[in-house]
């Protein structure tokens, strides 16, 4: 199967999607672009601030969202199980699933003064639910802020070439909200000052690599993030994952170019088997893959930055639902990248995919596959290009994790529990970061097996949180109903499934951890679904 062809269907299912299930999204909602959104009404110079154009919150939302996960779910998923059932459910999920539940969550946010998604859950089911749905969410946000630090301060160790890109993104970003913001520039021409500053940067890079250990780079990036959080939006966080934007959008940009001159055929089988080591196909395919189609993240993106940060209602299906999609476009290309550019087997060691995966990591993996379909334009640099668009995804969405963190400890622990300390910024933010610190030095790697199907559980929950609000509020909701069960029957059964290996492997850390999350599924469904019947 020509790469080309496949990818080319799956892009134009996406547009296809956007332009017509976007749209009946849309409506249901009821979009209204003369009513003045939190950013205006709520405007307090640190966090609420209106977005200079829309493109400057797309460039946020999408940067935000990415991660690693787009790249790194499809990478493992396509050697597990295939190409084919990967690309089914990185294209109907983003669709049907995936921007439904980035949309809502953005939406609903809006019309809730900009409040996260955990905290709406009190006013639409109780307040019982909103403290453990806020506690659990605020845990994996720790986890996450831990595990992004670990993996850039990985990549800074191992890759000095992309040090001075992205260290250097940071006083090119100031610079930038000060030209647009301050200075009155034209956003056009900033934006081009700021991107041939950041292409000196690259160059810079790649002929003066910096090395560092570690814990220095670790320790950097955790400072970075605790002043990033605590910064007004517009002067760092919006200019910032703008900018970076363009480097994804650059890398996609690249890497479907270099799709179109190589059109390689597909090297990995379209099915490999419905077992594998890490599952079987359903329900582990559909939480390994994650962002590439669903992800619970986005809707504490969508609920806790980019809602404060929306100028009009207007924009909000371009970014809600159009992020979402093009994250799945990212999930495509990264799938084809290592399907196609690496092959299946072979005396060649050095491009061999399944070889590539057990001994270099998903990392190298996917940057030695886009060097390959990148090729006739990148040359041998295709590598570090790939990875240094991969650790831009991870730092916007380090600095992104601990700013919601920060609003889920206010609301949890300042105003849920009464603890005025936790209402202090500074305070609220180093607790915080505390914690990362020390899973960041090993203690992550025991629960991180289980963040996927946490990660899903919430994405389930955003989706039912959301059908209860379009509920009351007299609109359609099995839009979000259906995929929230869909969601919660997968990430249950992916839990029950690790529980019995864990189990077996005498992991009883990762085994207590499991059942609390099934019994917390359990019960916040129960009563979720309680609240509904009272209303029906």
């Amino acid at each position: 199967m020509n790469a080309l062809v496949v990818g080319a269907v799956a892009i134009l299912l996406l547009v296809l999607g956007y332009v017509f299930y976007g749209s009946f999204i849309e409506r249901i909602l009821g979009i209204d672009k003369e009513r003045e959104t939190p950013a205006y009404r709520l405007m307090d110079g640190r966090d609420y601030i209106p977005a200079k154009n829309w493109l400057i919150l797309f460039g946020h939302h999408f940067s935000s969202i990415a991660g690693a996960g787009p790249i790194l779910g499809p990478v493992i998923a396509c050697v597990l199980w295939g190409w084919l059932p990967a690309i089914i459910w990185i294209v109907l999920g983003g669709i049907f699933l995936g921007g439904v539940h980035d949309f809502l969550s953005l939406f609903i946010s809006v019309r809730e003064d900009g409040k996260s998604v955990a905290d709406i859950s009190k006013k639409v089911v109780s307040n019982r639910v909103k403290f453990l749905y806020a506690s659990f969410v605020w845990l994996a946000l720790v986890l996450v802020i831990a595990v992004f630090a670990s993996a850039a301060a990985k990549t800074l160790t191992e890759a000095p070439e992309v040090v001075i890109p992205a260290l250097g993104l940071i006083p090119i970003a100031i610079l930038f909200g000060f030209m647009i913001y301050k200075w009155k520039i034209p956003m056009g021409f900033a934006t081009v000052i700021a991107l041939l500053l950041l292409a000196i940067f690259i160059v810079l890079g790649y002929k003066f690599p910096i090395k560092a250990s570690f814990k220095f780079w670790l320790y950097l990036l955790l400072i970075y993030a605790f002043i990033a959080s605590i910064t007004p939006v517009n002067i760092l966080l919006q200019p910032r994952d703008y900018l970076s934007a363009y480097i994804l959008f650059a890398g996609l940009f690249i890497g479907w170019i270099g799709l179109f001159l190589t059109h390689p055929h597909i090297n990995a089988p379209s099915f490999v088997s419905f077992k594998s080591v890490k599952g079987s196909l359903w329900p582990m395919m559909f939480v390994i893959i994650a962002c590439g189609a669903i992800s619970g993240f986005h809707s504490l993106v969508a609920s806790g930055t980019t809602s404060k940060q929306l100028p009009n209602e207007k924009y909000a299906k371009r970014i809600g639902y159009g992020g979402m999609l093009m994250e799945s476009a990212l999930a495509v290309m990264a799938l084809l990248a290592v399907s196609a550019g690496l092959l299946w087997k072979g005396p060649n060691l050095n491009f061999v995919y399944p070889y590539l995966m057990k001994t270099k990591g998903w990392i190298y993996t996917f940057g030695a596959g886009y060097m390959r379909i990148t090729k006739p334009l990148l040359g041998s640099i295709g590598l570090i290009a790939g990875v240094t668009m991969l650790n831009a995804f991870i730092l916007t969405t380090l600095d992104s994790a601990t700013r919601i963190a920060r609003y889920i400890g206010v609301e949890l622990f300042g105003e849920g529990f009464g603890i005025p300390i936790f209402r202090n910024i500074y305070f609220n933010t180093l607790v915080i970061i505390l914690i990362a610190l020390l899973l960041s030095l090993g203690a992550w790697k025991s629960i991180w097996p289980v963040f996927g199907a946490s990660n899903q559980l919430i994405a389930s929950l955003s989706l039912f949180i959301g059908s209860l609000w379009l509920m009351n509020k007299g609109k359609k909701y099995k839009i979000a109903l259906i995929p929230g069960y869909f969601m919660f029957i997968t990430t249950l059964g992916a839990l029950i499934y690790q529980a019995f290996l864990f189990f077996h492997q005498r992991n009883y850390l990762l085994e207590i951890v499991s059942l609390i999350l099934i019994i917390l599924a359990i019960f916040l469904i129960f009563e979720m679904i309680k609240s509904q019947q009272r209303r029906e």
